[in-house]
C-alpha cells in the first residue's frame, strides 16, 4: 500500500473544505485505480489533513495529481495554500477485528 498525506496549515474552515471537497474528491478517487481510502482531519487552529491510500505508488501518484488539481481549481477561495505533502510505502496496517 501507498499513502498521501497533505497538511495545510493556514485553512479558514476546515470543515467547510472538507464538506466541499467530499463530493468532488470523492468522485475523483472511486474513478482512480488502485484507490482503497481517503480521510480528513481537522488539526484545529486552520490545520487540515488529507490520508489518501492505494495499493500502489503509480496509482496514488495519478490520483494526488488530480486532487491537487481540483482543490486549486474548486477551494481557491479558502486561501488553503500550498500543502507539505509526504508520501510512502505503508509499512504497517493494523486493523479491528471488530
Amino acid at each position: 500500500m501507498y499513502m498521501f498525506v497533505r497538511k495545510y496549515t493556514k485553512v479558514r474552515s476546515v470543515a467547510d473544505a472538507a464538506r466541499r471537497a467530499k463530493s468532488g474528491i470523492g468522485q475523483i478517487l472511486r474513478e482512480s485505480h488502485g484507490f482503497r481510502s481517503y480521510y480528513v482531519l481537522d488539526g484545529g487552529e486552520g490545520v487540515g489533513v488529507a490520508v489518501m491510500i492505494f495499493e500502489d505508488r503509480e496509482s496514488a501518484n495519478a490520483a494526488n495529481d488530480k486532487v491537487l488539481e481540483f482543490v486549486r481549481a474548486s477551494l481557491f477561495d479558502l486561501n488553503l495554500g500550498d500543502p507539505e505533502i509526504i508520501a510512502g510505502e505503508v509499512l504497517v496496517n493494523i486493523e479491528s477485528d471488530a
